[in-house]
Formats: C-alpha cells, structure tokens, sequence
C-alpha cells in the first residue's frame, strides 16, 4: 500500500550519524518518501551550517538537537550515544504530538535506536532499519580489536534486527548481513543503494586555479577518520612529490571528521603543505567545483572488514562526474567502479602512487574510464533507480493494513 492510497503515511526519520539535508543518502529517502505522499519528519544532530532547532525543507519537518562533543575512544561513544539516545526520545514525542508518525526509520550507526522503536511499536508503530553502517567491524577498524564492546555491538545489531519490520541494506554484502546474522527473513530485507541524485552531482566548469600553478589535481571527497586512509593518501602523495620528483601535482581534499587537525599536520611534517588544500567541510558548489576540475579521484579506505562490505558514497560521487578513481582492492568498491578504477595493493600507500601516476601519464585511459563510470551512473546506479525500492520496502512494511 502506498501513502497515496488512503490516508496519508506519517514517517519519522532518526539519524544520529549526519545532520540533514548533509546526509544525502537520508535526505534523498525523505524527499522520495515525501513525493510519493508521506508525511516525512527527521530527527538528527546540528552540525555545521545546520544549527536551526526546527525547520521545514520541501515539506519535510527537521528536529535537530545539539551533540555537546564529537566522539573520541570509548567513553565519548558512550556518552555521545547516551546523549543522542535521550535527546532522539525527546523529540520523538514532540514529534508525535506536533506531526504524528505511523513508523520510525532508524538510520545507525549507532544500533541504539531500536530502543525507540521498540517503545513505540507497544503503540502500534512499524520499525524500519536503514543499515548504513556494520558497527561491529566498525569498532574493530577503529580500535584494532575486539573483545567486551564488539561483541555488545553484536547484541545491539542484533536486537535492532530483531525489532525490525523490515530493513534496507545498502548493498548485497550487508544484505547477507541482516539475514545471516540478523536472522531477518529474506522477503523483509531491501537492497536500497545510496545511487547519486544527478541532479545535484553535476559536472560545473572546473577552476584551474584550485590546481594551484600545476598541471594535474588529484580530487578527494569524504570524512577525515581513522579508517578513511587520509594518512594513506599522504604517504602516496609524498612519494609522488618528493620520491618521483613530481612538482606538477596538486592534491584538493575535500571533507572533515576527528582527524582533521591531525591530517594537517601529518601533511606539514612530509613537506607536503604546498602540494595539499585542505577545504574543510564545504557546500555542494565548491566540493563539485574541486572534483570537476580534479584529473583523478581516490578513495584510500583503509582494507579491513569494514571498508571491504561497505558501499562508499564518493565512489558513486565520481563516477556520476566521469572522474577516473584510484582505490585500494576492496569487494564493495570494486563491484560499485568496475572499469571506472584502478585498484592499488591493500594498504599499499607505494602501489596507490603507482596507480595515480599511472592514470596522471594517460589521457585516453582517465577518458575512457571517466565515460565508463558515468555511464554506468546514468544506466544503473543513479538515485532514478533506488528510489523505487525504497518505496517497496515502505509497501512491505505497511503490508496488511
């Protein structure tokens, strides 16, 4: 049943990972939702450039809290988690009384918001898992181990599955995930890529003066973490500059998280600081500014279990600006790229310079594989595509009324 088919559908949408509209993957399922006739709510942090309380944005109701602190080690996770949780209930009944909702869409990480949605299906509400994050094989990429928190982050997983009505996955690996693992019955999991909306990933006139006097940029996009590889790509980068004595190559790295100051001064002690523009996390204009005018784009995950399951957006990102891509060999990206990369050693920071420089000295191959990847965006991947079946996932989770 559709929204459209009897009284309108009220959903709330709980994110803790992002603000809104910055996440994108969230904000193309609430306006998705919103288009086919769902009365669509959202529950999420401030951040920058989104600190506004409560606002509304092409019909969708936003309830931003404040996140006194960005987690480091385990006991900022706990009490970030711990904050979020009782600020997310908070709302969520402001939300009920002000708006109303028939469902709650839970976007982890973390897998602690089944706890909402378990109060509320006592009342009747439905409980839809969006997994966008394996926490487990997060907490090892990030800490190297397992032990006592992993296997509770297993529990929580777990459970979250457990409470679920239905759970959308963004990829064929987290798929077996929730059904493996999960225990999730197969008909009541949706595989619901995070394709990009084409409309805002567009091609814009590149600026050669990002290129700052030389002749190539090497592009990046994404959050600056621990398990992003940023170290990998400096130590790429420095070999190129300073081992292959290549002065014509500039890096724009587009993004923020944890690890940003530190980022900028591990580029200081390789003598990289005129070779690397660090913007920061910027809007959608100057990010597709630096990638349109970037001759090649990289995503240095770090190869764990992690990276390796997981689909990353910026992938999508460049192939939909025809960008060729240089990668680490990982199962997610390279079903995502296919022809549109090249794939460096995992965690070979020497064999992620060869690749870039391999791409830099061939014009006819960065076009040819930059048409590739766009192509497979129009044809294949592009949000067109996904959205369908995230509407799918909806019929399922209101089946029976």
């Amino acid at each position: 049943m559709t929204a459209s088919a009897g009284s309108p559908r009220k959903v709330l949408i709980i994110v803790e990972n992002l603000p809104v509209p910055f996440d994108r993957r969230v904000w193309q399922e609430a306006t998705t939702l919103q288009q086919a006739g769902y009365v669509v709510s959202i529950i999420c942090p401030k951040g920058k450039g989104y600190e506004i309380d409560r606002e509304t944005l092409q019909g969708v109701q936003i309830y931003r809290y404040h996140l006194p602190m960005e987690a480091r080690g385990h006991l900022g996770f706990i009490f970030e988690y711990t904050w979020s949780l009782g600020a997310q209930f908070f709302l969520s009944f402001r939300a009920l009384r002000e708006r109303g909702f028939d469902a709650i869409h839970a976007c982890n990480p973390p897998d602690d918001i089944f706890i909402i949605g378990g109060f509320f299906k006592l009342f009747g509400k439905r409980f839809l898992f969006d997994h966008h994050d394996i926490n487990p094989e997060l907490f090892e990429a990030k800490f190297g181990k397992r032990g006592f928190f992993y296997h509770v982050l297993v529990l929580l997983e777990r459970l979250t599955f457990l409470i679920a009505d239905v759970s959308i996955a963004t990829n064929e690996s987290y798929r077996d995930i929730a059904i493996a693992r999960g225990k999730m019955h197969p008909s009541k999991v949706f595989v619901v890529r995070s394709g990009p909306n084409l409309d805002r990933v567009r091609r814009v006139p590149p600026n050669p003066a990002l290129k700052k006097g030389r002749e190539y940029l090497v592009g990046y996009v994404g959050v600056m973490g621990e398990q992003e590889g940023i170290a990998l790509l400096l130590r790429a980068a420095s070999i190129i500059v300073h081992e292959k004595q290549r002065r014509d190559v500039h890096f724009g790295l587009v993004g923020a998280g944890t690890e940003f100051e530190a980022l900028r001064r591990y580029a200081d002690e390789l003598k990289l600081s005129d070779y690397v523009t660090f913007t920061g996390r910027v809007a959608d204009e100057p990010m597709l500014e630096m990638l349109s005018t970037a001759d090649v784009c990289v995503n240095p995950d770090i190869a764990n279990e992690m990276n390796d399951k997981s689909t990353m957006n910026k992938i999508m990102e460049y192939m939909a600006l025809g960008k060729p891509i240089v990668q680490f060999d990982l199962t997610e990206g390279r079903r995502s790229a296919l022809d549109a990369s090249l794939y460096a050693a995992k965690n070979d920071e020497k064999d992620l310079a060869e690749k870039i420089l391999e791409l830099l000295g061939d014009e006819r191959q960065r076009i040819a594989m930059g048409e590739f990847g766009r192509k497979r965006v129009e044809r294949e991947l592009q949000w067109t595509y996904e959205a369908p079946k995230l509407l799918a996932a909806y019929d399922a989770l209101f089946s029976g009324d």
